[in-house]
Parts: C-alpha cells; sequence; structure tokens
C-alpha cells in the first residue's frame, strides 16, 4: 500500500514537473517569437513568415512588367518559338512602344488597344516597307495630306493577332489578367472616312477646355482658327514665319512659300500660293502673334530634332479631341476637308479654280490654260473665295 501511494506520488510530481516544462517551453518560445529578425540567425528557428511579431505593412503588389520586359520573358526566351515569331512579334511589339511607349502590362487596355488600331489604319501602306525609326505622326500627317492609300485590313489584323497571342502567354503566366487584343473588326468596310466638321462637333471643340500642359490655349486656339478659316495644312501653318505676314494688293495674306534655310518647302508645286486673311480672323486679333524678335508666327512650338515643325501639336490634338469625345473620323485635317466642303457647297459664283488656288490643290482642269490661270488668278478673287466662309458654332476665345 505504501509503494503504491509512494508510486501515485511520484507520478504526480512527475506530471507536475513536466506541466512546469512545457509551460516554460511555452513561455519561452512565445519570447522567441517576439524576438522578429533575430529568429533567424538561431538554429532550427521558426521561417519569419511564422513569426508572432508585430503585423507588418501591408506587402505592395509586384510591379508588372513594362512590355518589352514581357515580350523578353514571355516569348524571346521561349525556344519553341520560331525566329520568324519572334521577329515578327518584336517587330510590332516596337511599333506599339515608338507610339505609345514602354507602358507596364497592366496598363495598356483596351482604349488603348483601339487607339492603336486606328493609328495602323492610318498610317500610310509604305511604312511597312520603310525604316521604322520615321515618325508615325509625320506619316500620319503625310497619308491625309497625300490622301495616300494606308495599312490594310490584313496588315492591321496580323499586328494585333501577334500581340493576342503574346497576352495569351502572359495570361498563363499571371502577368496580364485579360486580353485586350482579341475580338477586333478588320473589315475596312466598317471604317469611318475622313470627313468635315459638323456644326454640333464644332460647339462642341468651342465650348471644351485645351488639355494640353505644354502648349498653351493661345497657341491652340489660334492655329485652329487659322485652319477653319484658310483650309491651310498643319505644317503650312506651323511653319509660317513673322516675315510671311504681308500685303498683297492691299490684302493682308499669309505667304505659304519655301523656307531652303529650314530645309521646308510646301507639299506640292501648287502649295505656294498666297492665302488672304479672312476678316474674322484679323477681327478675332490673330495678327497678335507676331512677336517682334521671334522667326515664327507660332513660336510657342518647339521645332522637334526629327520630324516636321508642328508634330507634338498635332498628337497633342489628336488626344485632345478623342478626350473630349470627337469620333476618329474627327481629325485635325477635317479643317481643311471642312473648307473645301463648304466652298464647293456655295451657291454663290465661285469659281472651281479659285478654290483649287486657294487650298493649293492641283487644278482638277489638267490642261496648260488651266495652269497658267492658276498662277495669275487676283488675290481679290482669292479674298472673296475665302470670305465665304462662316461658322455659326465655332468661336474660340483669344487669350494671349
Amino acid at each position: 500500500m505504501i509503494e503504491a501511494i509512494s508510486g501515485k506520488m511520484q507520478d504526480k510530481a512527475s506530471l507536475a514537473s513536466k506541466t512546469e516544462e512545457i509551460e516554460r517551453l511555452h513561455d519561452t518560445l512565445i519570447k522567441l517569437f517576439q524576438t522578429g529578425p533575430a529568429l533567424s540567425q538561431a538554429p532550427g528557428a521558426v521561417p519569419p513568415s511564422h513569426q508572432l511579431a508585430s503585423p507588418a505593412p501591408t506587402p505592395t503588389a509586384p510591379t508588372s512588367p513594362r512590355l518589352t520586359e514581357a515580350l523578353q520573358l514571355a516569348l524571346l526566351a521561349d525556344s519553341q518559338k520560331s525566329d520568324a515569331t519572334k521577329k515578327e512579334t518584336a517587330r510590332t511589339v516596337a511599333l506599339f512602344v515608338q507610339a505609345f511607349g514602354g507602358k507596364p502590362v497592366q496598363e495598356i487596355t483596351g482604349r488603348i488597344a483601339g487607339e492603336f488600331r486606328d493609328l495602323l489604319f492610318s498610317l500610310p501602306s509604305s511604312y511597312a516597307k520603310s525604316k521604322q525609326d520615321m515618325d508615325l505622326n509625320a506619316e500620319v500627317e503625310r497619308a491625309q495630306e497625300f490622301d495616300l492609300p494606308t495599312l490594310s485590313g490584313k496588315s492591321v489584323k496580323n499586328h494585333f493577332m501577334r500581340l493576342s497571342a503574346l497576352w495569351n502567354q502572359l495570361i498563363r503566366r499571371e502577368i496580364a489578367d485579360k486580353n485586350p487584343w482579341s475580338n477586333w473588326d478588320f473589315d475596312l468596310t466598317k471604317r469611318n472616312p475622313r470627313r468635315a466638321w459638323s456644326d454640333d462637333e464644332l460647339a462642341l471643340l468651342s465650348s471644351s477646355a485645351w488639355t494640353c500642359s505644354t502648349i498653351s490655349q493661345a497657341t491652340f486656339t489660334g492655329i485652329t482658327m487659322v485652319a477653319a478659316y484658310s483650309g491651310m495644312r498643319l505644317g503650312e501653318i506651323c511653319n509660317l514665319r513673322n516675315e510671311d505676314i504681308q500685303e498683297v494688293d492691299g490684302i493682308p495674306c499669309f505667304l505659304i512659300r519655301p523656307h531652303t534655310e529650314d530645309k521646308w518647302t510646301p507639299k506640292t508645286e501648287a502649295g505656294i500660293r498666297n492665302v488672304p486673311i479672312h476678316s474674322a480672323l484679323l477681327e478675332w486679333g490673330i495678327l497678335d502673334f507676331q512677336k517682334k524678335g521671334e522667326k515664327f508666327f507660332f513660336s510657342e512650338l518647339k521645332t522637334p530634332k526629327s520630324g516636321p515643325r508642328g508634330t507634338d501639336f498635332g498628337r497633342n490634338f489628336s488626344k485632345f479631341k478623342t478626350t473630349i469625345g470627337l469620333p476618329a473620323a474627327i481629325t485635325f485635317h477635317s479643317f481643311r476637308h471642312t473648307v473645301s466642303t463648304r466652298l464647293r457647297n456655295q451657291t454663290g459664283d465661285l469659281r472651281e479654280l479659285w478654290i483649287d488656288a486657294l487650298l493649293g490643290h492641283e487644278s482638277s482642269h489638267k490642261s496648260q490654260g488651266a495652269t497658267t490661270y492658276l498662277s495669275g488668278i487676283a488675290t481679290e478673287n482669292l479674298r472673296q473665295t475665302v470670305e465665304t466662309l462662316s461658322y455659326p458654332t465655332l468661336y474660340l476665345r483669344q487669350s494671349l
């Protein structure tokens, strides 16, 4: 009996000792967990992700790789892909980067894809065969001014198929969430052709605040008003010198002529001409842009190292008109279409040759007599032609 009691007492003592040891170990573990980074230096330490330290800041999501990095990761480094596939996809990506910069993959949305589609459809077909370092906006402007054929629906579709295939790889790798390059229509018959401005669209333009921070509201309104009341090309407007504003036969005119010192010349021989300044422009204050000591009429514009003067304005105007909800069919060049359309629809006694001379068009009358007549049209007849232009819904405030 005594031995049994003694055994039970020993068991209780042992249990108490073990309980005490467990509690001590528990306290030790708690202290170790609370020591944070020092735990990583101890043999057999608990991984940092399991430590009971104070809550750490919520980790930020990994930065989305840029498109060029994603291309390298998902395609160029893949030995299973053919060299032809890699070359063509890299070429398409380079074209996208030239237009939109090296955007992170997650920032490339359906809206961006749509803008790229519109750009591709606006590029001249010859661009596919030319050096790819040419200024895209300059190429779009060239296609518009010369009515050149643009990239085919098949060519645009091929660019999108390459990007769509790349995005499918990025989705598998959880780099992208969805594919913005799929389910697009490339039927050219459904494209909106370039056209003239409607009165409602001009009213929207007039009521919208210019959004560009690098080009002033004053320069925007000045260039836009000249385009609307003259039909001059963007390049012709942006390359006007102060010396190109002169009176001809007593009529204030814009003189569009070559400037060999800057290697600039009008697009065609017919483009060398005098354009009478509309009375609405004179009343609006267009001549206030003439500043003493400045070379160019719109002196705020910067002359780029490559590409024509006015490229930056054209790019920002395109962004602006998209922002305010104008359709893709409306571009800055639409002012030229508007002037031509309105002049040719006038009920007054305007001769077709006067309109061609004002706009710098090659005459539709190919005879030698017509060519000679174009060069000798009186400035008064050109003034009479331009003065028929009026816009009931267009008024941009001057803010020099």
